[in-house]
């Protein structure tokens, strides 16, 4: 429950002083993830002379998809310790503490510790990312639905500041200097927002506070010493695992890991739903809002696997096939990865605003109208880029306008889908469950990234200059999928409706 006080609060641009705390956690966090993440797919396929790992497209990809998947995959555990064990505020700090240091890993030049530095990134965002936004909907009162909305754009917008001002920063270290020097600055950004939050930590209230208690004391200590001896067993084995795997006892293969990893993703995903459905003892009512949950998973992924592709796919075509000359200086490829962030800035005020003042008038879009939405713009984006790979095709570069657009309308997108669909599940999830499902959202961006990685590794360059014409087909088959997907979702806009009840 929101702590009264804080929740009535309207320090921060009418909303509580506590999701300022939040917005600059968020901020220097995804400051660290995306700028290492604007440089770690051009640092794998850069030639070793020139200090990159030199590996080809698809294996660089595949690694790039596994990263972002379990970036994301491991929100599932990571908000389930936090309801049952540690606390939503304690795995904040803890996360951010493991994030930095998997930096700093990627930071010394060594193979070893690059991949090191990932686990520890993956591990340390498990623990962050979907317990920071639980916090965010439990500064609001149930009966705070458009103004909650208002505030996770908000919270959104302080997330792409960082995301704008990273790429510039670790991009001009990463490709003019040194690559290691820019995974370094992702560090030192994570730092920064660890400070910021323990300092002012306090505003929160007692919002997330403790974990979920048991009535009866013998049993909640029973569940607390089989979690952290569980806990142990398996640090135990991940490091042993790491050890292997850095002493080349054990070879991974990173597109077959992908391929399987996909099947056991969608494995987990049915097998927690019905977890749920059995264990959670849940009323009539929580139960429809469970399964709008699960269909918002489906899409919610469907439309990562598309604007996902930024990271990889995108990154590539802007460092390989745009021209980027200007006045006789080549602007680093990463720097068009600050383009979305620059539009969610000035757009995200916008649709705060836009669903605010909708509402009012009863005219606000269902969220799943939103959903819809959020895919058919991200297909257009797609839809540009196919035109731009015709240029491509006779052997020209292209203008980084036609990325800018593609950017713009995926922005739209993103907008329309992403933090309405924080908000929905923080609106729809039972209160004791919050973190899971929180969890499960991530889960969903964990299954698009993983196919993202997948798709970028077709983009492979061999292929395309052996035959050209295969980069407007690809960019025309993620039109088909994320346009489809939207009109799917804007066919079953009603019944989802039916099914959310009182949550708009």
């Amino acid at each position: 429950m929101a702590n009264e006080q804080d929740s009535n609060s309207t320090s921060f641009f009418g909303h509580p002083r506590g999701l300022a705390t939040l917005f600059f956690t968020e901020m220097w966090e995804r400051f660290s993830y995306y700028g290492m993440r604007a440089i770690l797919v051009l640092f794998m396929v850069d030639a070793i002379n020139t200090g990159g790992l030199g590996l080809d497209d698809k294996t660089a990809t595949a690694i790039y998809g596994l990263y972002t998947m379990f970036v994301y995959l491991l929100a599932l555990p990571g908000g389930w310790l936090a309801d049952k064990f540690m606390g939503l505020r304690n795995a904040i700090w803890y996360g951010g503490i493991i994030i930095a240091a998997g930096h700093f890993a990627m930071a010394i030049p060594t193979d070893q510790t690059f991949y090191l530095g990932l686990v520890l990134i993956v591990i340390g965002t498990g623990f962050l990312k979907p317990n920071i936004s639980s916090i965010v909907g439990g500064l609001y009162s149930d009966n705070e639905s458009a103004r909650r909305d208002a505030g996770f754009s908000i919270f959104y917008m302080g997330i792409n500041i960082g995301a704008f001002i990273a790429p510039i920063a670790t991009g001009w270290l990463g490709e003019s200097i040194n690559w290691h020097y820019g995974f370094g600055l992702a560090g030192v950004g994570m730092v920064l927002g660890l400070v910021q939050y323990k300092i002012t930590e306090h505003y929160l209230g007692d919002v997330g506070v403790l974990p979920e208690q048991l009535d009866d004391p013998e049993k909640q200590a029973k569940r607390h010493s089989r979690i952290k001896n569980a806990l142990w067993i398996i640090g135990i084995a991940l490091t042993a695992f790491i050890g292997l795997v850095m002493a080349g006892t054990i070879t991974i293969d990173p597109v077959a890991i992908a391929d399987a990893s996909g099947v056991i993703i969608f494995g987990l995903v049915i097998a927690y739903f019905v977890y749920v459905f059995v264990a959670e003892e849940l009323t009539t009512d929580q139960k429809k809002k469970i399964g709008v949950i699960a269909a918002l998973f489906v899409f919610s992924a469907i439309f990562w696997s598309g604007f996902e592709q930024a990271g990889s796919s995108l990154n590539l075509f802007a460092e390989r096939y745009t021209d980027r000359l200007m006045f006789g200086w080549e602007m680093p490829a990463s720097w068009l990865q600050s383009v979305n962030a620059f539009f969610i800035i000035t757009l995200a005020p916008v649709f705060g605003w836009l669903w605010v003042w909708l509402a009012k008038r009863t005219l606000e879009p269902s969220t799943p109208v939103k959903f819809a939405l959020g895919l058919i713009f991200l297909g257009v984006g797609f839809l540009v880029m196919m035109f731009a790979s015709y240029y491509v095709v006779d052997g020209n570069q292209v203008l980084p306008t036609w990325l800018i657009m593609t950017y713009l309308f995926h922005t739209i997108g993103e907008l329309c889908l992403s933090p309405v669909g924080l908000s929905a599940v923080t609106k729809l999830a039972p209160k004791k469950l919050v973190g899971q499902m929180m969890g499960i959202w991530f889960m969903s961006i964990a299954f698009g990234n993983l196919i993202a990685g997948r798709v970028a590794g077709q983009f492979n360059q061999e292929d395309i200059a052996a035959d050209p014409g295969l980069l407007p087909d690809l960019f025309w088959i993620i039109v088909i999928t994320t346009v489809g997907g939207g009109l799917v979702m804007l066919l079953l806009s009603k019944p989802i409706r039916k099914l959310m009840g009182n949550v708009r």
